[in-house]
Order: C-alpha cells, then structure tokens, then sequence
C-alpha cells in the first residue's frame, strides 16, 4: 500500500512501487530525481519508459529498464541493475538511514547514472557508472521497497542542464514555496506553549519502530523510548510491530492517548482499545477503558447511541503541556532507568574532549530544546549520524541539563556544593533555548544572591549573575 500525506510523504509498503505522473524526466533518457528517504534498507528507485502498477517489482518487468537500489543486502551495498541483470555491485556506498531522513539525488544522461547524497544533484557524487548500450527511452521514475517499508519526500524530478547552479535553483525555489506553505508549522515548532510530543504523533521524523496494522498493512510510525516508557511493547530485530487483526482507529485511538494524554474514540471501540491497552500494559488507559464500559452499562441509553467517549489521562489538561511527561500515561522513573542504561538510544553524544559520552534520544532533548529539535531533523549532519560532538561545552553543565531533561529536576544539593556550575548551566539552557531549565536556574541563582553565599561574591560573579538574570526576565516579559 502506497500512503500518500499532503501530497509531499509517501510511504511505499514492502515489494510495492510509488508512480505519479509528475515524476517524469521531459526529456527521455535524461534526467535527475532528488529526494529524501528513511529506511532501513532498499531505496529503490526504478526508470522506465512508462508508468508501472502501484505492485509493479522490477524482478519481474520485461521491459527495459534501470533500478538503482541504496542499501542493498541489510544496508551494506549499493546494486544498480539494467533489465533484471546486476552490473554494479558495491559495498559501503550510499546507504540508508533509519535514524532520519537522508538525501539522494539519481542523475541519467544518455546511459551515464550517477548516484549521490546530499540535497544539491553533482555534489557529493558517491557513485557513477557509465552503460555501454544505454536505455534511451527511460523516462518515469518508481519509488520502490524491498521487504521493509520506505518513506519518501521532498520529491523533485528535474531536467538535466549544463549549469548546475539553475538546478540547484529549481531546488531552492521549490523549497522556499513550501516553507511558505508550511509557515504556520515553522510558527508553532517555535511556540514553546504548543510544542510538544502530540508533534510526533504518528510522525515519521526520529520514528524508529514501525506498526503495520490491519489487514491492508498500514504502516504508522512511533518512537521505541516512549512506547516503551508507557507500557511494555516487544520490538524485533526488524522494528517491525504486526498488528494484522487491529484495525487502525483503535492503534490511533492508543498512540494518541499515550503521546497527547486524550483520545476521543465511537463507544464500540471501547471493547477493542481496551483489549489493545491490555496487550501492550498500558495501564491507566485499561482502567478509563473499563469504567466507560461499566458507565455505559449502569446507562443503557447510552448503548447504540453513536455517541464518543472522551478518555482523558488524569490531570492531562492542569500541566503545562511543556513539562515532559507531566500529563502523560508515561512513567517518569521508567524513563529515567532506561536513560542511565542508554535502553533504545539513538544518538552518541560527546562532549568537549570527550570527557563525557552518553547515550541518549532525540526525540526526548528534542522535546526540551527546539534548537536540537531542527539538528537533528533539518538535513545537517546531526539528522544523519547516530553520534554528535559538542565542541566547548561543559561536561558537567551538560549533564546536569541532560539529567534535567529525563528528570525535570535540577539537584540543589549539588548546585549549592558547586554554584558556578548553576553559571554554566543557565548559559546553557540559554544557548539551547531550554526556558523552563532557564527559569529555573535564575530562581536559585537569585535565590543564592539573597542568601549571599560567599562563592557567588568572588571573582566579580555577582555582576555577571544579576545581569544575566535580568536578561532573561526581561526577554521573558517581551515574549
């Protein structure tokens, strides 16, 4: 099944294949195509001379034709093929990412296929091969899988011209008309009041387990470290979750409870979320299921009525939306056992001379800091790479605001043993935009000024630390 959101993503489900009319070079046998991907393995793309079945597989097309396939044999090789026969075979070049999307461009010219990464088509060339009776007549281009499923978006097919620079231009122009139709999601990624992780509901961005769920095998995305905080879900050695015998209302139904707080299903599904919620033990979600179904028992006009019921986790609407998990059926001490055993991490960061290496989660500093948020989302090498090194940064103020993150907590006793630590830490929060942790800091901070603790008066730190205080109140008030 081939799902189609905004008519910008595009998931291909496994051994299927993505043709819309527009991915068609205008001129035969030249042309490039430029897109981002999120895979495991086998990004696959296929040109043709015509349009090929949404269950169109190369193996079997007689026509003539070429496939370029990305991560080939687990994501270790590169295969391109030329009507069914392999004629590039090689290893460690141009693989996938299932961490985040990653960028490709595919190039043919008169036989000469080109293969690189990156958003801008003839950079960062990783691959090209040159065939010797060249396919003149390719001209639409199919988005393949193998036996995983396959996001695609951004998909660009352009016309090949001897400047690359207007190439690149189409690509930006086509980028600027979508920043501006997407202004309003800009503005409220940027609205600390609204951000939060109902933003990753069924989000394939950082998305590192994968549903298919019912019998037409719909994928819906999530993330391991919040499933798993939430109940106790088993993930293969594939990410893959098979729910053939769930219809999707019910996974929506339950993932929208556990990453908004709320979810508002018809009273026959009631039944099934329940039986769902028991299977995964998330707990307070069985317990708000059961009574609705006792409260429409004791009410039977209730029954047939057709009537949604409402399921609130308690206290979902009283807590800032900003202060994760407050408000969420997720467990708080469970988050932070699997942060200090680095359970389901998908990022390495380094800090400084690499006095402090941790394993962390994205999706969880993502929630904090929105700077973060666009590192690892927006294409830079962060988005790409499972390791990250922040260069003159404290170590010991970054764990501190790591802590912070999984625990909303910061230890005043430590703070007071080491008060310029609580300096270096509101920089910090300040350079990563985490407010809450700045808010924090600047209440001890003055508090500690009130109290005159003698470390803060040394070294002309009183005028630093009340300015910097002000700073913020003041940016605080304009915002």
């Amino acid at each position: 099944m081939v799902d189609m959101k905004e008519q910008k993503f595009l998931t291909v489900a496994p051994f299927e294949c993505a043709w819309q009319e527009e991915f068609k070079f205008k001129e035969a046998g030249r042309g490039c195509v430029a897109f981002e991907a999120f895979a495991r393995n086998d990004v696959t793309v296929v040109f043709r001379e015509n349009v090929g079945s949404q269950h169109y597989h190369y193996k079997t097309d007689s026509s003539p034709h070429y496939t370029v396939i990305l991560g080939s044999h687990r994501n270790r090789r590169l295969k391109i093929e030329v009507n069914g026969k392999t004629v590039v075979d090689e290893e460690g070049v141009g693989l996938c990412s299932l961490g985040a999307f990653q960028s490709y461009w595919i190039s043919i010219y008169d036989g000469l296929i080109c293969v690189g990464k990156g958003r801008y088509p003839f950079q960062n060339v990783v691959f090209q091969w040159l065939d010797s009776n060249p396919i003149s007549n390719v001209q639409y281009v199919g988005l393949s899988s193998w036996d995983k499923h396959v996001g695609y978006r951004n998909v660009n097919v352009l016309p090949l011209t001897q400047n690359h620079i207007s190439l690149w231009k189409q690509l930006d122009l086509r980028a600027c008309n979508e920043e501006e139709e997407n202004e309003e999601v800009e503005e409220h990624v940027s609205d600390d009041e609204k951000w939060s992780l109902a933003n990753f509901l069924e989000n394939w961005e950082l998305s590192d387990v994968v549903f298919v769920v019912g019998m037409e095998e719909r994928p819906v995305p999530a993330h391991k470290i919040i499933l798993a905080t939430a109940g106790k879900f088993q993930f293969g050695s594939d990410d893959v979750v098979e729910l053939r015998q769930v219809c999707y209302p019910t996974l929506h139904a339950l993932l929208q409870y556990i990453y908004t707080g709320q979810t508002r299903i018809p009273e026959s599904q009631l039944s099934p979320l329940k039986e769902l919620s028991i299977h995964f033990e998330v707990t307070p979600l069985t317990k708000q299921c059961e009574e609705c179904i006792e409260r429409f028992k004791l009410n039977k006009r209730l029954f047939d009525s057709g009537q949604n019921v409402e399921i609130c986790y308690p206290n979902w609407q009283s807590v800032h939306p900003t202060v994760f998990p407050g408000g969420l059926p997720i467990s708080g001490s469970r988050l932070k056992q699997f942060y200090l055993a680095g359970d389901y991490s998908d990022v390495e960061i380094r800090v400084g001379d690499y006095s402090f290496v941790v394993c962390s989660h994205k999706i969880i500093i993502g929630l904090w800091s929105v700077p973060f948020m666009k590192m690892f989302t927006n294409g830079m090498s962060e988005s790409i790479s499972s390791k990250v090194h922040l260069r003159e940064v404290s170590a010991e103020a970054f764990k501190t605001m790591l802590d912070y993150m999984y625990s909303g907590e910061l230890s005043m006793e430590e703070l007071k043993e080491n008060q310029s630590l609580l300096l270096h830490v509101l920089l910090l929060a300040d350079r990563f935009d985490i407010r809450l942790l700045q808010q924090e800091c600047c209440k001890i901070l003055l508090e500690f000024l009130s109290e005159g603790w003698s470390p803060l008066m040394e070294a002309g730190q009183t005028t630093s630390v009340f300015l910097i205080s002000q700073v913020y109140w003041t940016r605080k008030r304009e915002l």
